[in-house]
């Protein structure tokens, strides 16, 4: 995943099938992962949220300067990428 120059990394698709099914799992309402990049640690971190609102909390990747950038977020149960 994220395989192009418009990434700052790929990603495995098994971490990212570990991070649905973590999401899944969990006790808390998770409904969306979102994929952050952290420029610091210079990698991806899963952040699991309960609501879009919660979304539009981080910065796209490439519009700050901030250390960490959302990346693409994902609804945990159709798998599907929410804009």
């Amino acid at each position: 995943m994220f395989d192009s120059p418009d990434y700052p990394l790929p990603l495995d698709e098994d971490q990212f099938d570990a991070w649905l099914e973590k999401g899944r799992a969990s006790v808390m309402p998770y409904v969306y992962l979102l994929i952050i990049w952290d420029e610091l640690e210079h990698r991806y971190i899963p952040v699991y949220v309960e609501n879009r609102f919660e979304i539009n909390s981080y910065n796209k990747y490439g519009t700050t300067p901030e250390r960490q950038s959302l990346i693409a977020a994902y609804d945990l149960f159709s798998e599907s990428r929410v804009g």
